[in-house]
């Protein structure tokens, strides 16, 4: 990870500096920084054109993130970018945004440890948003982030409670309601498919922790990726707070992967009773 000239990170490849601080105590400061992913190229979106730069409600769908979580409080957001980057940071030039790049997409564990460089010197809680889920509210983000230093967590997940869980990541607990661990689809038990409670994508996490946990993730699994929700289950082993906190409303978190969850998302935002 390097510098250009004022300042801006920018990625040597895809090996960054690990932050060596691993503790996880809650910072004093109340505030928290964001990390945007918005690195993949969205096949089935039937385009060529990157996922987060689609059009929605005549913005592209990675601003509607973006503002919420500036609305939300956001002292600093930082961009993964990867497909398209540059066509990305032309239309966002200008608005006070940091962009690295993940120049190989190994995984959304990966993805975060390519925004190491950008918080090097950065002690506090980060909030983790996905550039293609614009529904999200600044109300939801600070409400997770509430509820992440109520509890005094290392890290937070949002989840939410779908009607038709499959093909999402479960959310596995101890009977007492902290999260264990989060099983992808594709890893899951038959027991664990019937968890209905699932991982959203978004998590408030402690930065120390997070980078020194992202650094160490192994790719062994079905898709051989570096997955950011083994953060989880590594918060557990070291003995730290994992928990999680559930959206109301499944549609708010959805992710758009088609034209049809585009359009579906644009009905949503034209609604005369969205909240």
């Amino acid at each position: 990870m390097g510098f250009e000239d004022g300042g801006r990170p920018v990625d040597d490849g895809n090996r960054v500096d690990p932050v060596m601080n691993v503790g996880g105590d809650i910072s004093g400061d109340a505030g928290f920084s964001a990390i945007i992913l918005a690195a993949g190229k969205g096949r089935r979106m039937k385009s060529d054109l990157a996922k987060v730069l689609h059009p929605l409600c005549g913005r592209p769908m990675l601003s509607y993130p973006v503002a919420a979580a500036r609305s939300a409080g956001a002292k600093k957001i930082v961009i993964v970018i990867g497909h398209q980057a540059e066509q990305i940071r032309v239309r966002f030039q200008g608005q006070g945004l940091i962009f690295v790049e993940q120049r190989e997409q190994l995984g959304t564990g990966h993805a975060v440890l390519q925004a190491a460089g950008a918080f090097r010197d950065h002690v506090g809680t980060l909030v983790i948003l996905c550039g293609d889920v614009p529904l999200i509210r600044p109300e939801t983000i600070q409400s997770l982030h509430d509820h992440h230093r109520m509890k005094r967590a290392t890290v937070t997940v949002l989840t939410t409670i779908p009607e038709n869980p499959t093909g999402y990541g479960r959310v596995v607990k101890t009977g007492d309601g902290r999260a264990v661990r989060i099983v992808e689809e594709k890893d899951a038990s038959p027991e664990e498919k019937k968890i209905r409670e699932i991982n959203t994508g978004i998590y408030c996490v402690e930065s120390r922790f997070l980078f020194s946990a992202v650094a160490g993730l192994g790719n062994r699994n079905a898709q051989g990726e570096y997955y950011l929700t083994d953060i989880v289950d590594i918060a557990r082993q070291r003995g730290m707070e994992a928990v999680s906190f559930v959206a109301a409303d499944p549609v708010e978190v959805m992710g758009i992967n088609s034209p049809e969850e585009l359009e579906k998302a644009a009905c949503r935002i034209t609604a005369p009773d969205r909240r």
